[in-house]
């Protein structure tokens, strides 16, 4: 079900119009000058869960590549956004409200995987009633345990869920390896976890998966320790030297998510991805708007990452609408789906916990 593109470049530039001037609409005046507030964590992953859309929509939903150009580009940068942004916020929550490791299982794993079951559900029962299709019963049992060995697009039940596992991982393995009175040794002994799982760990999960692990091992590592340095040194910069950061911030983005260094050798590309990452991150950090449009994405963004690519590659409700149109409808419906699947997970939480 590919999207049917014969003028990428002037599709782009109409869906461009139309974004850009919802963006400006959103605009508002940050109230919170916090290095990192709800409002800027949530406007990075909204670009993040937005990259990732296009990246998907042009390389894969389309039948022209070049469509959504450059916003397809940043993909592997938004992986290593949401990994970052993991590291980040997990290790400030354990530094201000340490947890045990059976007490962080409990409140942060069921967070990531009850919405998982619901769309998993959803998806096994709509595939099979619309479309006829099932799935090989090994690969039901590790979509609801969490494991994702292959990514294939056209033959997976939902192949973005790779980095479920990925993240899982991370999850799993870090009130393991969070010390709070040596709390810099914990960013390198996960980073040391982590190299020792991929190197010594054989699951039979697909070389194309690997590498991915590979290319954003460092992303989650280099969060945490971000988010020890803010904690112990509060940031704050006078106006120019702020503005003189920024606009520094925005022109390595500007060149670094162009020549991202993709196809060359994984630890150049590791390298130009992790740059392009902390740039994007200052410019918000440091920026004093509020896109309300891209908050409203992050807010989502975890609902989104799980149910989007199912949408697009088999039921796209929006072809044979001009391409451009197509993507604006599903991104709205996108929003719309992330607001009632968080709203139905947060009352099954609430029973949960009774």
């Amino acid at each position: 079900m590919l999207i049917k593109v014969s003028d990428p470049a002037f599709q782009t530039l109409l869906f461009s119009l139309i974004f850009v001037a919802l963006l400006v609409i959103s605009i508002s005046k940050r109230k919170d000058d916090n290095f990192f507030s709800k409002d800027v964590t949530n406007q990075i992953k909204g670009v993040a869960i937005l990259a990732v859309i296009f990246s998907h929509i042009a390389y894969f939903a389309s039948s022209d590549t070049k469509f959504l150009y450059p916003y397809s580009i940043l993909a592997g940068v938004a992986v290593n956004i949401f990994l970052f942004l993991s590291g980040f916020g997990l290790t400030l929550s354990q530094l201000k409200s340490p947890l045990s490791p059976f007490s962080f299982y409990k409140k942060r794993v069921l967070r990531l995987f009850i919405p998982l079951w619901v769309v998993i559900g959803s998806l096994l029962l709509l595939d099979y009633i619309i479309l006829g299709r099932s799935y090989p019963f090994s690969e039901v049992i590790n979509a609801f345990l969490g494991f994702y060995p292959r990514a294939d697009v056209y033959q997976n039940l939902d192949s973005p869920l790779w980095y479920f596992s990925f993240i899982l991982f991370y999850y799993l393995v870090f009130p393991l390896t969070f010390i709070k009175r040596l709390p810099l040794l914990s960013p390198i002994l996960i980073l040391v976890a982590s190299l020792l799982a991929l190197k010594f760990i054989h699951l039979q999960i697909n070389p194309d998966v690997i590498k991915l692990y590979k290319l954003h091992t460092l992303a989650f590592p280099l969060g945490m320790f971000l988010g020890l340095l803010i904690q112990r040194f509060k940031f704050k910069l006078n106006l120019a030297l702020n503005s003189l950061v920024l606009i520094a911030a925005l022109a390595i983005f500007t060149y670094t998510a162009i020549h991202s260094g993709i196809g060359e050798d994984p630890k150049i590309e590791q390298t130009f991805s992790l740059i392009t990452t902390l740039s994007l991150i200052i410019i918000f950090a440091l920026s004093k708007f509020n896109f309300r449009l891209l908050s409203l994405f992050g807010i989502y963004s975890y609902e989104i990452y799980l149910f989007h690519w199912p949408i697009l590659s088999r039921y796209n409700l929006f072809l044979g609408l001009p391409p451009f149109l197509d993507v604006i409808f599903n991104l709205s419906l996108f929003i719309l789906l992330g607001y009632l699947l968080q709203k139905m997970v947060g009352k099954i939480t609430g029973v949960l916990h009774r």
